[in-house]
């Protein structure tokens, strides 16, 4: 049972990390609209007053991943003969070579591309997984990794009521969107897609994510730990 909730915690950690990186890729591509394909769209108007709140909602993602990684750090699961950072670099090079071979999207341009095909998709989503993977192990690809990710953790210490303060206002915000999009599609049944109904729960969960590091206060004590030793997994 010890075992069970222990890979129960990890999955979780992973997923938070998945589900910022997913918020991040469908705010992009929204994003990708709003300033080069669509001459003045306003996304989910009249709701959302402004597009460029969306750029709150992929700093409250990019600022949830670091703790999100953490909790999975913070938990000893072992390994299957190699480090998780090996099976991402591995799934995101295979979903590089499929991208490239057989979509018709680039890959520069993938997560802001008008293209909602299977094989777009499939690839945005194992380049998303693999990503996942290396950045919950990052700071075991390398010892110079690990050491630059520590002083960071000190200099966050640091300012980490600043940092608190900037995580409940990007939270705040994300939960504005969220808000702002689920009115926008209960009054266009056209807007009710599968991208528009993945941005809406991600979103979510991002506003959620941000307002329990809050309340947690993690980024207060991300630096108590930062003679860690390596877990391994």
């Amino acid at each position: 049972m010890g075992q069970a909730w222990v890979l129960s915690k990890k999955f979780f950690s992973l997923s938070l990390i998945f589900n910022g990186l997913l918020t991040i890729a469908c705010v992009t591509s929204i994003l990708g609209g709003f300033y080069w394909f669509y001459d003045n769209w306003q996304p989910f108007s009249p709701y959302l007053v402004d597009g460029n709140l969306l750029w709150v909602v992929i700093a409250a993602a990019a600022i949830n991943i670091f703790p999100s990684a953490k909790l999975g750090r913070d938990l000893r699961t072992g390994r299957f003969l190699f480090h998780h950072y090996f099976y991402g670099f591995l799934v995101l090079s295979c979903s590089v070579v499929y991208v490239v071979v057989f979509t018709p999207a680039s890959l520069l341009t993938i997560f802001v591309t008008d293209n909602t095909s299977v094989s777009v998709n499939i690839g945005r989503f194992f380049i998303l997984g693999g990503s996942t993977l290396i950045l919950d192990d990052l700071p075991d690809v390398s010892r110079r990794i690990e050491s630059t990710l520590n002083s960071l953790k000190v200099k966050a210490h640091g300012t980490g009521k600043v940092i608190l303060v900037f995580q409940l206002l990007t939270g705040a915000v994300s939960l504005y969107v969220f808000i702002a999009v689920c009115l926008a599609v209960s009054q266009n049944l056209q807007w009710v897609t599968l991208a528009n109904l993945i941005l809406i729960f991600t979103v979510l969960v991002t506003s959620i994510t941000s307002f329990l590091f809050v309340k947690r206060k993690v980024w207060l004590n991300l630096a108590t730990d930062k003679h860690e030793q390596p877990a391994t997994h």
